[in-house]
């Protein structure tokens, strides 16, 4: 999970979200980042209510995988809610969904996948 969890942050940029900042590179990329993992690895999406809205998140063989909790100054109190791809979807910028999820995808798949095969 720490070659994903590099791979992740490395690709986040403000393609893929537009809250993005370099102070806060996790800032607004839960949805896409939930998503794009469980494209890699499988598994549910689960999501908890924070300030903000909904927060994004992964669950693989029974554990939680939160890949963007940094973005948040408190801890979070985690709920566990199960979600799905539609209500990680509806977390992205409404007008450029599919472009910032293929962003993120796309650079992540360079970054985690591809370097795995050589």
């Amino acid at each position: 999970m720490n070659r994903l969890k590099k791979a992740l942050h490395q690709s986040w940029s403000i393609h893929s979200s537009t809250k993005w900042t370099a102070d806060n590179p996790a800032k607004g990329q839960c949805g896409v980042t939930a998503l794009v993992v469980q494209d890699i690895k499988g598994g549910d999406i689960l999501k908890t209510p924070c300030k903000e809205g909904w927060h994004f998140y992964n669950q693989l063989n029974e554990r939680r995988y939160d890949f963007t909790q940094e973005q948040f100054r408190e801890p979070l109190h985690y709920a566990d809610i199960l979600s799905s791809r539609e209500e990680a979807f509806m977390d992205t910028n409404e007008e450029q969904y599919e472009e910032q999820y293929e962003a993120l995808k796309k650079k992540v798949m360079t970054h985690f996948v591809h370097k795995n095969l050589r």
